[in-house]
């Protein structure tokens, strides 16, 4: 009888703990925002995948990405790409908050 009762008991802690699971992307999230480096993840994620979002012939042209706040600022080595790309600013933050999934650069600037 008492080794009925504890297998019972076994098997209601297992029930409950399943209730708590949550996906591991969901629980890196968790952590990311209680340590308070989510942005900063974000910005590495932004500056590594630079070429796949513009091309190789701006990346290769690109000398530095740094980012203020939610400004991210794109120091070039061409001043005719750079005056291509402030004309053509807002679709270059829609490309970069689409690559990532969420809306973080505010702003780009181009050096």
């Amino acid at each position: 009888m008492a080794y009925l009762k504890k297998t019972i008991y076994l098997n209601k802690n297992i029930s409950t703990r399943k209730a708590d699971t949550q996906p591991l992307k969901d629980a890196i999230q968790d952590l990311l925002k209680a340590y308070r480096i989510q942005g900063k993840v974000t910005q590495a994620q932004i500056i590594s995948s630079w070429e796949k979002i513009m091309g190789k012939g701006i990346a290769l042209k690109t000398k530095e990405l740094y980012f203020q706040d939610r400004k991210l600022f794109v120091n070039l080595t061409s001043a005719s790409l750079k005056h291509e790309l402030v004309m053509s600013k807002t679709r270059v933050i829609e490309l970069i908050n689409q690559e990532i999934g969420q809306d973080f650069i505010q702003e780009i600037v181009f050096l």
